[in-house]
């Protein structure tokens, strides 16, 4: 099974709205953080070797066929070279939007990896090195966050050919993505989900 579409978009950017939407049009089951939260034990481990240069993607993806959202965002150059005919979404938002939101879920998720529980360490430790190799490291002030999105999009848009990116948000609905990917819209509203509350939902495991 080979992956064949890659969210390029790091978290907070529509990524779980859009894992339910290629699921839908049926590039699934998709690959998202849940997954590796979900299955920490295999997960983490493979992730840890990728950021230290020894991926195996086949056992990474054994069971997608497609991925979004962290880890994979922060592989964008390496999953381009392992596959080359992939199509690839950068998801998007408004950088200060963005900034505000990633600064009291993720990055303040990550602030506090030091107190976190025994059985979380491994992955916050793994997800800390994805977030900070994606140019994100500890410590930015705000006006840092923003040119440091700013400066992933635009280094996604300089690796992966125009023929095989879409530049996305959320809010434009089914149309673009149907459209890139070669398949009619459904009838019913784009998935719209992971607010801040439900991100802290996910992590905590009450959804």
């Amino acid at each position: 099974m080979s992956v064949r579409v890659i969210g390029s978009g790091v978290g907070r950017t529509g990524t779980y709205s859009l894992k339910l939407a290629i699921n839908q049009l049926g590039f699934g089951p998709c690959h998202h953080m849940e997954a590796v939260l979900q299955n920490m034990e295999a997960q983490v481990p493979l992730w840890s070797d990728a950021l230290n240069g020894d991926p195996d993607w086949q056992a990474i993806y054994s069971g997608f066929e497609s991925a979004v959202d962290w880890p994979t965002a922060g592989f964008f150059r390496e999953l381009y070279a392992a596959y080359p005919s992939a199509k690839f979404v950068l998801t998007g938002r408004n950088p200060e939007n963005w900034a505000d939101s990633f600064a009291t879920t993720i990055y303040k998720l990550l602030a506090g990896k030091d107190e976190a529980p025994p059985e979380m360490k491994a992955w916050l430790e793994m997800a800390d090195g994805v977030i900070a190799k994606t140019g994100f490291p500890a410590g930015l002030d705000r006006d840092r966050l923003i040119e440091a999105f700013v400066a992933h999009n635009e280094a996604v848009k300089e690796t992966i050919p125009a023929s095989q990116l879409l530049v996305f948000e959320v809010k434009e609905g089914w149309g673009p993505l149907c459209e890139f990917l070669g398949v009619p819209a459904p009838d019913e509203p784009f998935p719209r989900t992971n607010d801040r509350a439900e991100f802290w939902d996910r992590v905590s495991g009450k959804i």
